[in-house]
């Protein structure tokens, strides 16, 4: 009997929430704009992103559940539910995803590190500097900042600071303490810099053009990220020093150890020349989209394909990337039931009382206040995704109809649906990482993030619009 009891409570502790949240909105009544079968999508729809927060099982399970539940009542016939796994935009996740790895297969992301220690780390302030430069250059290739700034900086932060006798407890203060919270919201700001660099980027640029009909380009996207997010990185560290400054003064040791761990790796390797080559090659790719006219995504798989010619990564090791093909499960089933909804009208009657109540005599007013809205509503999710999926396309929509640019809205919530995550210690993947590390309380760490994620309101929507302005998004 007991064998029998302990999956049964596992089974309801896995669906209670999201079947009861998929009940509710099928007890309540649809609105009369909304399609005959739009009120199951949507009962679906918020079970999936009930399941999405709470995560019961992995992401891609929960999706794959919510694609069944849809196919077996008929609410969506397969030609739409299996044709969602072709859009472009899902293998540009995965190839960037395959890309990230084969940075951290050749080393050639720590090396960088080390390079850049080596050159300019003599004090904390320009340790804290340098690690920026390099998620900086790392951020348009790989799209997670759990794996740029949890899997790449932060084991070298770590190291930085056990050598400089930084441990967690009553030495946290004298390196550890600072580097932890400059790395961390360092690495929210590259999230946001690059539609490539976190991998919920391009599922914002396919609800936009879904829900909207806005058009973000990689260029138009790095364009306008690019003096206000330069802008914040030359900031954030010094602004992190005056809040919380490092008892340690100098670190004259770290270049003679970042030059100890480069030496350890021998001289550059054949693979990670060609390496640079490809990346520098899909940069151009994509910074010339306008003139070429390919899709980020062809010249993404393309990138892999040169990788796999060269020997850069191994075939198994593309078929051994599960975060991407993860992604490609769970992204594209979120796409088409959020394509789903649009068609049935669904969205349209949810966000129709919003904007009939939602008014500002200025349109930058109006954006900073939903901006500023959409920003604390994070306080409330673990999950990024989970934000974006369920707010984003509402937000966008209020926004467009009291008057703000759509172009210009839709970015504006696209950076904020990265920066939002600066708040708090569980508000990206590299949140949980870089706290686990103990070297910053959480007091410490929400108090930090309070006022970074004023000073980036402040950033991107002063010298962000005027940016915008001139650069002719309005």
């Amino acid at each position: 009997m007991k064998e029998l009891r302990v999956p049964a409570m596992g089974l309801l502790a896995r669906c209670v929430l999201p079947l009861m949240a998929a009940g509710l909105v099928l007890v309540l009544p649809p609105p009369a704009a909304v399609a005959a079968n739009g009120h199951i999508l949507l009962a679906i729809f918020v079970g999936l992103i009930v399941g999405l927060m709470v995560a019961p099982l992995p992401m891609g399970a929960v999706a794959l559940i919510a694609l069944a539940v849809a196919l077996l009542s008929g609410t969506l016939s397969p030609e739409t539910a299996f044709g969602a796994f072709g859009a472009p935009v899902l293998w540009l996740i995965v190839s960037a995803l395959v890309m990230a790895r084969a940075l951290a297969d050749t080393g050639l992301s720590r090396r960088l590190a080390f390079r850049c220690i080596e050159a300019f780390g003599t004090s904390p302030i320009r340790l804290a500097y340098a690690l920026a430069f390099v998620d900086l250059v790392l951020a348009p290739f790989i799209p997670s900042d759990t794996a740029r700034a949890g899997g790449i900086v932060f084991p070298i932060a770590r190291s930085l600071a056990e050598a400089n006798d930084s441990h967690p407890g009553p030495t946290a203060a004298r390196l550890g303490r600072f580097l932890m919270q400059s790395c961390y919201q360092v690495g929210v700001t590259t999230a946001a810099m690059f539609v490539t660099s976190m991998s919920a980027n391009p599922l914002i640029v396919e609800l936009a053009a879904q829900g909207s009909g806005v058009e973000i380009t990689w260029l138009d996207w790095a364009l306008a990220s690019s003096l206000p997010g330069l802008t914040a990185l030359s900031i954030l560290p010094f602004l992190i020093f005056r809040l919380d400054p490092p008892t340690l003064t100098a670190t004259p040791e770290a270049p003679q150890w970042a030059r100890a761990q480069r030496a350890a790796m021998g001289p550059i390797t054949l693979r990670e020349k060609w390496q640079i080559v490809i990346l520098v090659l899909m940069v151009l790719g994509w910074m010339t989209q306008p003139l070429h006219g390919l899709h980020a995504a062809v010249i993404a798989i393309s990138g892999v394909a040169l990788a796999l010619i060269t020997g850069v990564i191994k075939w198994d090791r593309v078929l051994g990337e599960q975060g991407g093909w993860d992604a490609l499960v769970w992204f594209g089933i979120v796409l088409m039931l959020a394509k789903a909804l649009n068609e049935a009208g669904v969205t349209t009657a949810l966000t129709a009382p919003l904007v009939s109540s939602f008014a500002f005599g200025s349109w930058m007013l109006g954006l900073g206040v939903l901006v500023a809205a959409y920003v604390a509503v994070h306080y409330l999710y673990a999950s990024m995704t989970a934000q974006i999926v369920t707010l984003y396309p509402v937000f966008l929509a209020v926004a467009i109809a009291t008057g703000a640019p759509p172009l210009v809205a839709a970015l504006a919530l696209a950076f904020f649906s990265n920066l939002n995550a600066s708040i708090t210690h569980y508000g990206s993947g590299s949140g949980p990482v870089l706290f686990e590390g103990k070297y910053v309380s959480q007091l410490r760490w929400w108090r930090t993030g309070f006022v970074v994620a004023v000073v980036q309101l402040a950033i991107w929507l002063g010298i962000g619009i005027f940016w915008w302005r001139i650069t002719g998004f309005y």
